[in-house]
This record gives structure tokens, C-alpha cells and sequence, in this order.
């Protein structure tokens, strides 16, 4: 089944796993009690040794080589990671979850103008149109926290659009490159401000816990498939699919907290299902129409590579570029 989806599809079913295993994140910063400059300390720590590890088991003695092939995005993309990574907690810390969703939404706008700028990478019409609904029904679910909050919290979410956007079109820009050999690298920079904030510090067993199970299993395997998305999507995709997070945050938060959302929650987030399934649905149809007039199935022609390649499938695919079309 895998082999015969097409790499749009991939990128949306792989980024989109990452996405729910990230939702939980804003429950676990609001649950632990330690200051941020211990949290992002464990966070760093943890989430880098994990990410370490697998890039390390990935290529052993070719990960310089890996490394050096990820060219600007081995400098632009840890720099951003952290950046996103320490505006989030900052800001869920001092400020409303509502101002934070809805200034993080932002992402799939910056990125797709930082893509056409920097890298000329084109979106159709029916994607832009599908940001400014997804990015219309984030502001709806996240409306009733609007305004809440320390200023402070504000300017630091700014960070996070901007961070996310930065990452996720970079890495994109390298035509298929595997970029989660620079994860750590983004650890080790978000790690060297909570070492000279004094964040080495050992949290309580409660918090201590909180923060194993979030750096050991459910950050790694997230960022691990969201900085994979990338290789099959534009960056502006990727973060638009992010926005899957406000959606899956919000229902945890009601399941675990029992915090019911307004109305408006319940209208955004069918807004944001709408669009994407809607978006998927012409998508197919699109494809299906061409081949039926005649035009080369890309499945098929998938398929075809996959065999010639020995199986190998996923690897071959993804040295491909990404298509912004």
C-alpha cells in the first residue's frame, strides 16, 4: 500500500504522524512545575542523546558525510529547531495556549512567503486557499484565550511561526536531503542557554518522569517524521499540516483535563478537517482525471522504481526533490 501512494501522500501521512505524537507537548509543559531553563535543559538533553543515537545507528561513519550534504540547512535548521523549541515552552509558560496556537499558526503563511522569496518555491492556488482556512479555523479554536497573559509570553511566541517556517523551508529547499542528521545539533543549541541559565538541575521524581517519557519516546519519534516531511513536501506543507497540533492539543486537553472547548473550537477544528480532507479528496480526483486522459500514473511508475531499486523503495524515493506543484 505504501508503495503505491504518491509522494505528496507520503509526506502528508508522515508528517502527520509526527504531528500526533507532538500533541501531547503543551499538556506535559503545562503539567511539570520546574522552572523553563530546568525543562529545556532535560528537553535538549534527552531529546539529543535519542536523536543522537538513531542518527548515529542510521549512517555510523558516513553521518560527517550526511552532515556536510545538508549544506545552509546544517547551520539555518538546528538555530531555528531551538529557537521554535524554547518560544514554545516560553511562551505556553507565560502566556494564554490561545495566544500561543494562534500566533504559531502563523507558520504555513511565513513559510510559504519564505519559500517563494528565498527559494521560488511556487504553491498552487489550492493550497493558499487552504492555509487561510486552516490558519482561519487554529484562530477560531484558540479565540476564547485571546489576550490572556504576560506580554512577555506574546513576544515569544512570535519566535515560533517564524523558527518553524525558517526550519521546515530550508530543509525543504535541499531537494530531498535528509535533514534529521541535524536534530542534535539542535539540541546541543538549545541546550548551551539553559546550561548558562542554570538549568542543570535534577526536578523532582514527578516532573522527572514527565520529562523522560517526553524526551526519550514521543519528541524524538515526533521530530524525527516532522523533519522527514520536508523531503516530500514544500515547507510551507509541512507547517500546514502542523496545524493538526492545535486540533489533537485541544481534544487532549478536553479528554485528559476535562476542559470542554467553546463553540468556536468545534467550528475551527471542523474547518481545519474540512480543508485538508477536502484538499486530498480534489487532489486524487485531479490525478485519477489525468489518467484517465491518458497521462503517466505515478503510482504505477512508483511502483516500477520501487522493484528495479531491489525494495528498497522509501531511500531511492527520497533523494527525489520536492515538488511544490
Amino acid at each position: 500500500m505504501w508503495q503505491g501512494l504518491s509522494r505528496r501522500a507520503r509526506g502528508y501521512l508522515i508528517t502527520g504522524a509526527g504531528v500526533l505524537l507532538l500533541s501531547p507537548d503543551a499538556l506535559f509543559v503545562k503539567a511539570t512545575q520546574v522552572e523553563v531553563e530546568v525543562f529545556m535543559f532535560w528537553r535538549a538533553l534527552l531529546l539529543g542523546l535519542m536523536l543522537g543515537l538513531v542518527a548515529l545507528a542510521r549512517y555510523g561513519r558516513r553521518l560527517p558525510g550526511a552532515l556536510r550534504a545538508c549544506g545552509p540547512a546544517a547551520l539555518w535548521c538546528p538555530l531555528a529547531f531551538a529557537g521554535a523549541a524554547w518560544g514554545f515552552v516560553g511562551a505556553v509558560r507565560l502566556t494564554a495556549a490561545g495566544n500561543v496556537l494562534v500566533i504559531q499558526n502563523l507558520a504555513p503563511l511565513v513559510a510559504g512567503l519564505l519559500g517563494l522569496l528565498l527559494f521560488r518555491q511556487r504553491l498552487r492556488g489550492q493550497t493558499w486557499v487552504v492555509i487561510l482556512l486552516c490558519v482561519l479555523g487554529a484562530g477560531l479554536m484558540a479565540a476564547g484565550e485571546v489576550g490572556k497573559g504576560s506580554p512577555l509570553g506574546l513576544l515569544m511566541a512570535l519566535a515560533i511561526p517564524l523558527s518553524i517556517a525558517i526550519n521546515m523551508t530550508v530543509a525543504s529547499a535541499q531537494r530531498g536531503v535528509d535533514t534529521t542528521v541535524i536534530l542534535p545539533l539542535g539540541c546541543l543549541v538549545m541546550l548551551l542557554p539553559a546550561l548558562a541559565l542554570g538549568g542543570m538541575q535534577l526536578p523532582p521524581l514527578a516532573d522527572l518522569l514527565r520529562l523522560l517519557l517526553l524526551g526519550l519516546v514521543f519528541l524524538p519519534a515526533a521530530y524525527f517524521l516532522i523533519q522527514t516531511g520536508p523531503r516530500y513536501l514544500p515547507g510551507a506543507e509541512v507547517s500546514l499540516v502542523m496545524l493538526l497540533e492545535t486540533l489533537v492539543g485541544t481534544l487532549l486537553v478536553w479528554w485528559w483535563v476535562g476542559e470542554v472547548p467553546p463553540p468556536l473550537a468545534f467550528v475551527g477544528g471542523g474547518l481545519i478537517l474540512a480543508a485538508l480532507l477536502g484538499s486530498g479528496l480534489l487532489d486524487l480526483l485531479r490525478q485519477r482525471r489525468k489518467v484517465a486522459e491518458g497521462a503517466p500514473d505515478p503510482q504505477r511508475i512508483l511502483a516500477e522504481a520501487t522493484q528495479q531499486e531491489g525494495g528498497e523503495g522509501s531511500p531511492g524515493l527520497a533523494e527525489q526533490p520536492c515538488e511544490a506543484r
